[in-house]
């Protein structure tokens, strides 16, 4: 049994999954599997990983689910004590595993997410640190957009690892599964790890960043256009803030979101005519839910 999975996405990746793929074999740390989960690519990026990574656990999926349910389907079918979710345009930088698994192993204390460091493709700009959630209920990746410069090499602890590149602790992963899942797969794609950082905080999970592990992420890698991704955004993050904090202390909450929601909402509603949607789906998500008492989580 393999000490760590690893669950790469494919979505028409084929420019992308042979340098992530190489860099996962070139790594020295080799007590891993890798799970790859297809989300219905009409490219040929099957063909290139059955024709060169014999080795890759192959799942194909007739059509898109979006990234939480692939993710989910690769969860399922691996073994490893370590989940490691990475897209497929994020390449590992030498030593990538053998630094996170063995920080991870070393860990004291309920840590069940781990987050490395990730640069752009351009190895200079900083993409995550790890999420943060902030008292307006609006997420972040920490550090994105700053150089490289030595301000994010201390380790520390975050609200949530960012799923493009982040070690799971599977037992923690089972303590905290829905019936949507590990990911909340009716959120597709985006918000998802966010979502799921909460839940592992109200379960008294943590975080924790670790700068000596460090990977490159070339980013919207699945080119969904702006609009779409505005979309899920917005609908998501209600998603996440229904579930998570529920109806009633969300209702209390409003004099302080709202300064900042509502010149959004307004900017967004104008344009971008998938937003009606977004709200049409975020009341029945709302109706679906029974109200929860809202366990807050210490922000990072």
């Amino acid at each position: 049994m393999p000490k760590v999975s690893i669950i790469v996405l494919t979505f028409n990746s084929s420019r992308f999954i042979m340098p992530c793929l190489d860099a996962v074999f070139s790594q020295a740390y080799r007590d891993f599997e890798v799970i790859l989960v297809d989300n219905g690519s009409e490219d040929n990026s099957v063909s290139i990983v059955k024709e060169r990574y014999p080795m890759v656990r192959l799942i194909e999926n007739k059509k898109n689910l979006g990234a939480c349910a692939a993710r989910n389907n690769g969860i399922e079918a691996s073994s490893g004590k370590w989940i490691l979710t990475l897209d497929c345009d994020v390449v590992l930088g030498k030593g990538f595993l053998s630094e996170i698994i063995a920080f991870a192993e070393e860990s004291e204390g309920p840590i069940g997410m781990f987050q490395p460091k990730i640069l752009l493709s351009d190895k200079n700009t900083i993409y995550s640190c790890g999420a943060r959630l902030s008292g307006l209920r609006r997420f972040y990746d920490i550090g994105r957009g700053n150089p490289d410069k030595g301000k994010f090499n201390t380790k520390r602890h975050v609200f949530g690892a960012c799923s493009a590149a982040a070690l799971y602790r599977r037992q923690m992963l089972e303590e905290i599964k829905e019936d949507a899942g590990y990911f909340d797969e009716r959120f597709f794609f985006l918000v998802e790890d966010v979502d799921l950082a909460w839940r592992a905080q109200k379960a008294g999970w943590k975080a924790e960043f670790y700068p000596a592990a460090v990977c490159y992420h070339h980013g919207n890698s699945s080119n969904f256009n702006k609009q779409f991704r505005q979309y899920l955004c917005f609908r998501n993050r209600y998603y996440m803030l229904i579930k998570n904090q529920g109806i009633k202390d969300l209702r209390k909450d409003i004099v302080f979101l709202f300064p900042y929601d509502f010149p959004r909402f307004i900017f967004l509603l104008l344009s971008n005519p998938h937003i009606l949607k977004a709200l049409r789906e975020i009341s029945s998500f709302s109706r679906s839910l029974s109200s929860e008492t809202f366990i807050p989580c210490k922000n990072s």
